[in-house]
């Protein structure tokens, strides 16, 4: 009578046992991390009610002994399953191309969940999956493709996550796709080789998670980026992305991972007062220019890092912004900032562990409360104008 059947996270480090196929009720097997090694067996493919499978392996998690879809391979697992809503196997090797593994799974038409990351699948992705038009989740990361990302994904209505990091894409990446009003999880990070733009955003309270990092992607960034209200994580780091960061970024409230360093943005920062939520900022190696000393720093109290090095940055640093409660890292070295550092308040209650101010044209004294910030690790302070001295007790503080 057993219907649900989860056994995951466990370390029974054996090869998968027989008698599987008596539990004809199932409609739900978990095996994910639960040890087993070697060939997943043919019982499991008259498992005909089933509506969730997953035997995926983290393999940071195994024993280095993978699971294995050979004898039998992943037509004959699943040509039974016909009910199958989701189907998990990521790190189970399965070794097919993409003109039989795609059409393989073609014939699961009430398929929801397909995730096959790490399974050593090639491609490319085929016109035959455009079948299973209840796909909502595609998780293909870490397999060698070598494709082109195919135009029939911005077709399939219910798709909210799309994850094809590091699986060798080339070519246009389709931009319709990014206009997916399901969407809410686009990444493509680390395929040197993708092209792409980003288009005129319309209003998607969906998309929370934009990741192209590491890809070939150029252009400006919309004004209309803030039709993204929802947008809580965009990474565009390592692209080509040029022109000004648009001031409508800033109005993104829940954004909390921003990362646009290594393109060549130019002008200055917008103000992110209104992002509150925001916890890492990353702009270094870009072009960027201006002041950041009238903003309000104290407007972001969830901020734990920010890294703006390699830009052209002039004025002073505000010590509102060494000021923040939870910041824990700074990184402004290489800039052109100048004057004074003044002091900061609450020091001893910072969290701050690392402070690189180094390569700007600051002067005057090194101030006094760089000693009193009692969780430092990394101090860098070099290639300025400090001047004034420094008394070894102060450092010893450290």
């Amino acid at each position: 009578h057993l219907q649900q059947l989860n056994l995951a996270y466990n370390t029974l480090s054996f090869s998968f046992p027989c008698g599987f196929d008596k539990l004809s009720n199932l409609s739900y097997l978990n095996l994910s991390n639960a040890g087993f090694t070697g060939q997943v067996p043919a019982e499991i493919s008259r498992l005909t009610n089933l509506i969730t499978l997953d035997l995926s392996v983290n393999l940071f998690l195994s024993d280095g002994r993978p699971l294995k879809l050979e004898k039998p391979n992943l037509k004959m697992l699943v040509e039974n399953l016909t009910r199958l809503r989701s189907l998990h196997l990521d790190g189970v090797k399965i070794s097919a191309r993409g003109n039989e593994w795609c059409k393989w799974l073609s014939s699961l038409t009430n398929l929801e969940e397909l995730s096959m990351s790490n399974c050593n699948l090639s491609g490319p992705i085929e016109d035959s999956l455009q079948k299973l038009k209840n796909l909502s989740m595609i998780h293909l990361d870490r397999n060698n493709l070598s494709a082109v990302v195919p135009a029939f994904l911005a077709h399939l209505p219910n798709l909210t996550s799309l994850r094809l990091s590091s699986c060798g894409l080339h070519g246009q990446f389709p931009r319709e796709i990014l206009q997916v009003r399901m969407l809410q999880t686009l990444d493509v990070l680390d395929n040197e080789k993708l092209q792409g733009s980003l288009p005129e955003f319309h209003h998607n309270g969906s998309l929370q998670n934009l990741v192209l990092s590491g890809t070939n992607f150029s252009g400006s960034l919309p004004q209309s980026i803030d039709k993204l209200v929802n947008l809580t994580r965009l990474d565009l780091s390592s692209c080509n992305f040029s022109g000004a960061i648009p001031s409508s970024v800033s109005n993104l409230q829940q954004l909390v991972y921003l990362d646009l360093s290594f393109n060549n943005f130019t002008g200055q920062i917008p103000c992110f007062d209104l992002s509150k939520n925001l916890a890492r900022v990353d702009l270094s190696y870009n072009k960027l220019s201006g002041k950041i000393e009238s903003f309000k720093w104290e407007d972001l109290p969830n901020l734990t890092h920010i890294d703006l090095r390699h830009n052209s940055l002039n004025g002073n640093i505000p010590s509102s912004l060494v000021a923040l409660p939870s910041l824990k890292r700074v990184l402004l070295s290489n800039n052109q900032f100048d004057g004074e550092v003044t002091g900061v308040p609450k020091v001893r209650e910072s969290l701050l562990d690392t402070l690189d101010l180094s390569c700007n044209q600051l002067q005057g004294p090194i101030p006094a409360y760089v000693f009193e910030l009692s969780r430092l690790s990394v101090l860098v302070l070099s290639s300025n104008n400090f001047n004034g001295t420094i008394r070894p007790r102060d450092i010893r503080k450290l």
